[in-house]
């Protein structure tokens, strides 16, 4: 046993009593043994104990006429942690591979050395223990750095889970604020998975996605009749949501009339389909979300002063991806693991020097750019790395990495040849920019007569 390493748990189960010898001399030291001399005594230790490593003489604990394999395969499913080793005496056929299949860590055929055998699992076991710990560390990371499906550690996003947390339980409106990107319907989503209405319907609503005639059914729905193209009669999303939650994503975008129209049915709990003759009582728990300034619109008549009441109980603000100090990396592993998984690809992971640009970036697209570039840098990008030149130029120029800071590759560069692609890279903007060399000359604050030599020197 290496020094400093604290023994390991093994069941060995076998009833062969030539064994015990070798097993006593050979891995009693460097192991805790118990031993099952029979399926049965080995199934009541596992329920019992939880051991690192499970040793299984099949031909001596399973009976005859037993699938080998499927019995092999129904421990690894009762206990998908253990470290489990089989051996046979029974030479059948492609069964290494046919028991890693079935679960097993290893198939081992007999006659064994033992002595070989307490080396191997020693250092198998070692591997276990180092796999599981660092799978703990892992989910001990991803419960403080996520919830409900939103990623993030940062300050900014512990307050924004602390009042999801608040919230979920209750009946009350909340109204979600937040540049757009920064996961309002993640959190949405977040709240109603703390709440009583769980298994309620989840009706979201874009309120910017209509123009407000066709917004108007959207939301209210309509009988059959009740105007032109109206076949039948539909529901509206409020209905819909009757008994669970209505998510009202742009709510600003509303148009006055219909802001008049969900006021009254947030005030009487009750909606009436375009055309219909009486009201239907309706039970929701109302979200709302927002990027506009409502105080300004209510301030200058755009939104109504009594709705924006009604709908601002308690506001949450979504932080933009700026604010949110090193989630950054978060979001970068877990969309590239994503990603990677789903199209069955290679993991990949980012250079520092990509890493360092990416954290710094300013992200106003936010959380969803972010995503959808991490998606097309695991879909475009060969070999596992992820390297400065596979990001675009655009994301290149907006880093505070590359504007604040100098990164300098491991090689070093050429001043020289960095001065040059620098020059030509900005005569060439400026012209685009100006359409005339003359005009590039005002935007760069030069000479035209230097303008024209510049434009020369670079074959411009």
């Amino acid at each position: 046993m290496a020094p400093g390493h604290e023994r390991l748990s093994l069941i060995f189960a076998t009833s062969d009593d030539g064994a015990l010898t070798d097993i006593g001399q050979e891995l009693a030291p460097a192991f805790f043994i118990n031993l099952a001399p029979d399926a049965d005594a080995l199934f009541r230790t596992l329920s019992e104990q939880a051991p690192e490593i499970v040793v299984v003489d099949l031909d001596t604990i399973v009976s005859g006429g037993t699938d080998v394999f499927e019995w092999t395969a129904s421990v690894r499913v009762k206990h998908p942690g253990v470290l489990l080793i089989i051996i046979s005496r029974t030479p059948l056929k492609s069964a290494r591979q046919r028991a890693k299949k079935a679960g097993a860590d290893e198939f081992l055929l007999a006659p064994v050395d033992f002595g070989e055998l307490r080396e191997f699992l020693l250092e198998a076991g070692e591997e276990r223990r180092a796999r599981v710990e660092a799978q703990q560390l892992r989910d001990d990371i991803s419960q403080k750095t996520s919830f409900s499906g939103m990623i993030g550690g940062s300050e900014a996003m512990q307050r924004v889970y602390e009042a999801l947390r608040r919230v979920g339980p209750s009946n009350t409106t909340v109204m979600l604020r937040g540049e757009s990107g920064t996961g309002k319907e993640l959190a949405a989503r977040a709240i109603v998975s703390l709440s009583p209405r769980r298994e309620g319907a989840f009706i979201g609503v874009n309120c910017a996605a209509l123009p407000e005639t066709l917004m108007e059914s959207e939301l209210f729905g309509h009988e059959k009749g009740s105007f032109t193209g109206a076949h039948a009669t539909r529901p509206g999303q409020v209905e819909l949501a009757d008994g669970g939650t209505l998510f009202l994503d742009e709510i600003g975008s509303l148009g006055l009339a219909l802001q008049s129209k969900l006021l009254r049915v947030l005030q009487d709990r009750a909606v009436q389909r375009i055309g219909g003759k009486s009201p239907r009582r309706i039970d929701f728990r109302l979200i709302t979300a927002t990027n506009d300034d409502l105080e300004e619109m209510v301030r200058k008549g755009q939104f109504r002063e009594d709705l924006y009441y009604r709908i601002c109980v308690v506001p949450i603000r979504l932080p933009p991806l700026r604010e949110r100090d090193g989630d950054v990396p978060l979001l970068l592993d877990h969309y590239i693991r994503m990603y990677c998984t789903a199209s069955e690809m290679p993991m990949k992971r980012f250079s520092p020097e990509a890493m360092q640009v990416l954290e710094t970036g300013a992200w106003p697209g936010n959380v969803r750019e972010l995503e959808n570039l991490t998606q097309r840098l695991a879909l475009m990008v060969d070999g596992e790395v992820i390297q400065l030149e596979h990001l675009p130029e655009k994301v290149l120029l907006a880093s505070a990495a590359t504007s604040d800071q100098i990164l300098i590759p491991a090689d070093g560069v050429d001043l020289d040849e960095e001065l040059i692609r620098i020059e030509h890279g900005y005569l060439e903007a400026a012209i685009r920019r100006a359409g005339s060399k003359r005009g590039a000359a005002g935007l760069l604050r030069i000479p035209v007569q230097k303008m024209k030599y510049l434009c020369r020197k670079h074959g411009i």
